[in-house]
C-alpha cells in the first residue's frame, strides 16, 4: 500500500509540470505612481532559460542576489511596455525570491500619466517552449483585466477603454 502511494506521488510530481505557464500581476500604486509587477515562473523552466541565455548551467538555489544581473538582463529582454504615445517605459528589476517550485521576479514601472493602455510584451520562456502561456493580470484604479500571451501573440494591446 505504501509503495503504491509513493509511486502515485512520484508520478504525479513528475507529470504535474507538463504545462508551461507564468503568471504576472501588474498592480498600480497610485500613491507612488508606479506599477508594481510580480512574475511567477516555474524554477526548472526559468533555470533552463537562464542557462541557455548565459551558456552555463544555472541553479537558482543559494543566495538570491547571486544571479540578479543575469535575471535582470533576461527579464528586460522579455518584458516591456510601450505607451500609446510610443514611449517605452523603463521597467526596473527589484529582485527575486524562490518559493517551492517557482521563482517570483519583482519589477517596478513608473507611470505618472493616466493609464489608457499600450503595448505590452510578455514572452518569457517562449524561446524554449512552443506551448508557453503567460497570463498577465493588470489592475488599475479598481479595474482588472487579464491578458493571455502565447508564442503567436507575445505582444498585445492592453487597453482599458
Amino acid at each position: 500500500m505504501r509503495l503504491c502511494v509513493l509511486i502515485i506521488i512520484s508520478t504525479a510530481s513528475r507529470s504535474a509540470h507538463e504545462f508551461h505557464a507564468s503568471v504576472t500581476q501588474m498592480q498600480y500604486n497610485a500613491k507612488d505612481r508606479v506599477f508594481e509587477i510580480s512574475v511567477r515562473i516555474f524554477t526548472d523552466d526559468f533555470e533552463k532559460a537562464l542557462s541557455a541565455a548565459s551558456n552555463s548551467k544555472i541553479n537558482l538555489d543559494g543566495p538570491p542576489a547571486k544571479h540578479d544581473p543575469l535575471i535582470e538582463k533576461y527579464i528586460q529582454a522579455h518584458f516591456s511596455y510601450v505607451s500609446p504615445q510610443k514611449q517605452t517605459k523603463p521597467v526596473k528589476y527589484v529582485g527575486h525570491e524562490v518559493e517551492a517550485d517557482a521563482n517570483w521576479l519583482y519589477l517596478e514601472m513608473p507611470y505618472t500619466e493616466p493609464f489608457k493602455g499600450g503595448l505590452l510584451k510578455q514572452n518569457v520562456l517562449m524561446e524554449l517552449f512552443d506551448d508557453q502561456v503567460n497570463m498577465v493580470n493588470v489592475q488599475y484604479q479598481g479595474q482588472k483585466k487579464t491578458f493571455v500571451f502565447r508564442k503567436n501573440q507575445p505582444v498585445q494591446d492592453i487597453s482599458f477603454d
